[in-house]
């Protein structure tokens, strides 16, 4: 895998902001110069400052507002953590489809942001007629639909560039013992942080209702806190998979080197001199050295004089020595 540089690192981090800044500079535009649910075309292009509760193009705005602002805002911040790991384990440089990533989640925390501030995010732009037109949108969605067009497109042009054949090993649990015993680790783990987490919100909201609410609080209890443990719950679910998976992936890049290099032990000693390498993101890099190390030491020993295989010539070479009881020729008197 060629190696990205620290200005293309730069530039793939900094894109998320920057696509972050230019959704957040528009939509304070729009929030101090148009007129809200006053639509105003230009040709075939429209501006209306609406504000939407749901997520794109008005999606899941039917949803109780603790289920819908909690869920989506939360759901952001999760795909954080998603971006970042697949960042990281991406075998290639694949700029199109780094660069893809970061303008599709620089576009989601734009409406994160929204939504987690005011409870709603504002749409503006409108394409189509006055008679017939989209849903309203704005920059974040426009930057979106880049981003998908883009991972799209780098994963259906260069999908076995980013994922070769050639670099991976057929065989998904190579140490089936280790590997999901540490999948389970991480899972355990994730589920414990989740378990203290929703303990400490489910029983500080209900306190909250419990001191603000005047008479029964049944009613808002119910309102509530089944939203929340529902959301809670379905989040952490998937927070759980995604550790596992995560954790399948390290364990195969820690219990696949250690499998090659045995494999590449068993070849040499058996007579098949062979190259030692290791996949891209393996860890465990010294081995690469040992083996080459390993593989000049007992070639040393093979090309000794002691080896067997080089004795057999001179073994099986005929007897040059005469026999003394064959009589010597004698030369001829004439």
């Amino acid at each position: 895998m060629e190696s990205i540089k620290k200005r293309e690192w730069a530039l793939i981090i900094g894109l998320v902001f920057a696509a972050w800044f230019v959704d957040f500079v528009t939509k304070q535009w729009a929030l101090e110069t148009l007129v809200r649910n006053k639509a105003v075309f230009h040709g075939f292009f429209g501006l209306v400052l609406h504000r939407n509760p749901g997520a794109m193009l008005g999606m899941f705005s039917d949803l109780p507002p603790i289920l819908r602002i909690v869920s989506l805002s939360t759901g952001g911040a999760f795909l954080i953590f998603v971006y970042a790991s697949i960042q990281y384990f991406l075998p290639q440089r694949s700029m199109i489809l780094r660069l893809g990533m970061s303008l599709l989640l620089g576009g989601i925390l734009g409406n994160v942001t929204d939504r987690t501030i005011s409870g709603s995010v504002v749409d503006f732009l409108l394409l189509g007629t006055p008679q017939n037109s989209t849903p309203a949108f704005n920059v974040a969605d426009m930057i979106q639909w880049v981003g998908y067009f883009m991972v799209v497109y780098a994963l259906l042009k260069d999908g076995q560039q980013i994922w070769p054949n050639s670099n991976y090993r057929k065989r998904i649990w190579i140490n089936p013992k280790f590997q999901i015993k540490y999948c389970i680790i991480l899972m355990v783990i994730g589920l414990a942080f989740a378990v203290v987490s929703g303990v400490f919100s489910y029983t500080y909201v209900q306190v909250v209702i419990d001191d603000l609410v005047i008479g029964s609080t049944k009613r808002f209890e119910t309102k509530f806190l089944r939203p929340f443990l529902f959301t809670f719950s379905i989040m952490s679910f998937g927070f759980v998979i995604f550790l596992f998976i995560v954790g399948r992936i390290l364990s195969h890049r820690t219990a696949g080197p250690i499998y090659a290099f045995e494999k590449f032990l068993d070849d040499l000693l058996a007579g098949k001199d062979r190259p030692f390498k290791l996949r891209t993101g393996d860890e465990f890099r010294h081995l690469e050295e040992l083996a080459e190390d390993v593989r000049e030491r007992l070639g040393k020993d093979f090309t000794s004089s002691s080896d067997p295989r080089l004795q057999s010539s001179v073994d099986d070479s005929p007897e040059t020595t005469p026999d003394p009881d064959t009589p010597k020729p004698t030369s001829n008197p004439e």
